[in-house]
């Protein structure tokens, strides 16, 4: 089996999380149940997953220096990745987000950015070592825009595969997007980049048809229990999700682009890499947590 390196760029947060049986409407106050802290963030989420799933994993990210971001890093270590590139920013705490889960496994998230929003320019040239050794760069949108654009630049010329989770949803130019290789909004942040309804393959084909338009090469968009749609040149199609009962959707989404990159990294082709993704996520979701969440290659049938 081909074992190339990944490099996943992003935010490192800690979740502090409350079950409730219903989310709240604005104004009002509910009694939740149990609370519980996780270390999360999009990017920590997608690194322990991808080597959760066999990956070689290299993450870049910043904490504060402070006891949350401690633990972030023995955790990193903890799962076999490489933090040579965590960089503590001593002005700004460590990221934080506070997560509603109702009892269906839905979700409501508020996060507080702290030293994600600081990951610039000189942190990239820092890691320029890890970025020159891989095949696979994964990205989402909890750091600045412009760092993600720096990186996408720069990971372009050296033709490197670059895969874009662009969550939390913002519109993005088209310079960034035409030299994204494998782009993965789930519905919501299809429309946010599209303008399109995404609700069936049928909709999603017609996002798909203006990413593809902006430059994009592969667009697989998530469609939570209806699986994937992906579209390229070669084929297009909707990849079926395993049937199980949710839990805790909170990490889905990370832990699926962990296994598209993972199964991108080894050589593998688009659909199946897609089918790979979707089990992972599928297992994901009967879990509690984020990071917690993520399965390991083992129990992926």
């Amino acid at each position: 089996m081909i074992k190339n390196e990944i490099v996943v760029i992003g935010s490192s947060n800690t979740d502090m999380v409350i079950k409730t049986d219903k989310l709240p409407v604005p104004g009002e106050t509910i009694l939740g149940g149990n609370f519980f802290m996780n270390a999360g963030g999009k990017g920590a989420n997608q690194a322990v997953a991808a080597a959760r799933l066999g990956g070689s994993v290299t993450l870049v990210a910043k904490t504060g220096e402070d006891v949350f971001g401690r633990q972030a890093i023995d955790l990193f270590k903890g799962e076999g990745i490489d933090t040579s590139f965590v960089f503590t920013d001593t002005l700004h705490p460590s990221g934080v987000a506070l997560i509603t889960v109702n009892e269906n496994g839905e979700n409501c998230i508020v996060v507080a950015s702290g030293a994600n929003g600081y990951l610039d320019h000189l942190d990239i040239q820092n890691a320029l070592p890890a970025i020159e050794k891989a095949s696979v760069i994964l990205m989402q949108l909890e750091i600045p825009v412009e760092t993600v654009e720096y990186v996408v630049s720069l990971a372009a010329k050296k033709n490197k595969t670059i895969i874009l989770n662009p969550a939390p949803a913002v519109s993005l130019p088209d310079e960034l997007l035409k030299n994204i290789s494998v782009i993965t909004p789930n519905q919501k942040e299809a429309e946010m980049l599209t303008g399109i309804n995404v609700n069936d393959a049928k909709s999603a084909e017609q996002a798909a048809s203006i990413l593809h338009q902006k430059g994009v090469e592969i667009v697989v968009i998530t469609m939570g229990a209806k699986g994937a749609y992906f579209s390229h040149k070669q084929a297009s199609g909707v990849i079926n999700a395993p049937e199980v009962k949710a839990v805790d959707t909170t990490a889905a989404g990370d832990v699926f682009n962990a296994g598209l990159a993972v199964a991108l990294s080894e050589g593998v082709e688009i659909a199946e890499a897609i089918e790979f993704a979707c089990k992972a996520a599928a297992i994901s979701v009967t879990r509690l947590g984020a990071q917690a969440s993520a399965p390991y290659r083992n129990e992926i049938k």
